[in-house]
């Protein structure tokens, strides 16, 4: 599907709810603040966010894993955790942002979805201190240390928002080059597919999204983690790499944001390499909506359709999909 297309059907409705309309008019009034806003788009106030310490619900139980080059935290059910599968979380924030407690709650909601999984999250290195490849490394890291304690790859879904959702895709692109068992299945959340900004939707939305519009100086311009690498790299845009042989892949995207042909152009490049993709475009909604979590209605359907597709999954992995089943819903 091209993005013209899709971009003809947003310009006759970009209905949302009224919640998510308001949250998304809050960001568009913090970013134009003066003060606050450039410091909001560039990543600074992710930077330096002092965060309090997370308290685990008791229904969960945290672990603390140390990596070779950073530490990662594996969240499971206190009782009766599920081992059918493991989702390894990337987080976002442009690959200058470490992890926050918002995805120690992505951790929950997964579990939760997932029917109690195991939740594994590396506090990847971040730029500018540690650009590219640190955070391949790590994520690569996390990956096998999933296969070494004894989790086989057809049940580790790696999923990731923004800059940890091109990171995902990454990941995989460099387990396929290297003869490496690929994973389940990949979970994408407005996914930062291509670090040279070259989509159309970076000027058809530049003055629609709330968070990164009318402005060259937001975290999508930052080269902090490119360095002196080249853009186009498939490890940093993997956008300009071969899917061949993907694994089935969910990519949810709001219809206003920046990024938003990071995500459809990904989905129409892996369809015609044979993967099996779900483009999920939300009208009227804006970067990773799914941090509303579930007190906004497009978030809450978010997550309901990440839930189903780990259940298609399933399916798959156990041959009881029809050929007209999967058409319906890959297209």
């Amino acid at each position: 599907m091209a993005v013209e297309g899709i971009r003809k059907e947003q310009k006759e409705e970009r209905k949302s709810s009224v919640p998510s309309a308001i949250v998304r008019d809050m960001i568009a009034w913090m970013t134009a603040d003066r003060l606050i806003g450039p410091k909001l788009q560039n990543g600074e106030i992710r930077k330096k966010l002092v965060e309090p310490a997370w308290k685990c619900p008791s229904c969960f139980h945290l672990t603390k894993v140390d990596l070779p080059d950073c530490t990662a935290e594996l969240l499971s059910l206190a009782q009766n955790p599920n081992i059918a599968r493991v989702i390894l979380q990337l987080h976002g924030g442009g690959y200058i942002g470490a992890m926050r407690n918002a995805y120690r709650s992505f951790a929950g909601l997964y579990n939760e979805i997932g029917g109690g999984i195991n939740v594994f999250t590396p506090d990847y290195r971040v730029a500018p201190e540690n650009p590219y490849p640190a955070a391949l490394e790590d994520a690569l890291s996390a990956y096998e240390w999933l296969l070494q304690t004894g989790v086989s790859p057809g049940k580790i879904v790696i999923a990731g928002d923004s800059a940890g959702g091109g990171l995902a895709a990454a990941l995989c692109l460099y387990l396929k080059d290297h003869g490496m068992q690929l994973p389940e299945g990949l979970i994408l959340m407005s996914p930062w597919t291509d670090l040279t900004a070259s989509g159309e939707s970076y000027e058809t939305n530049y003055t629609l999204d709330p968070l990164f519009g009318n402005t060259r100086e937001s975290m999508i311009y930052n080269m902090d983690y490119v360095g002196e690498e080249d853009p186009e790299n498939p490890y940093i845009s993997p956008l300009f790499g071969s899917f061949e042989g993907f694994p089935p892949m969910l990519i949810q995207a709001g219809s206003i944001e920046m990024l938003l042909s990071d995500s459809v152009s990904l989905a129409k490049k892996a369809k015609e390499a044979g993967v099996k993709v779900r483009l999920s475009i939300y009208e009227g909604m804006f970067h990773v909506f799914q941090m509303g979590e579930l007190m906004l209605p497009e978030s809450r359907r978010a997550w309901e359709e990440a839930g189903k597709f780990l259940r298609v999954l399933d399916r798959i992995r156990n041959g009881g999909f029809s050929p007209q089943e999967e058409e319906e819903l890959y297209n």
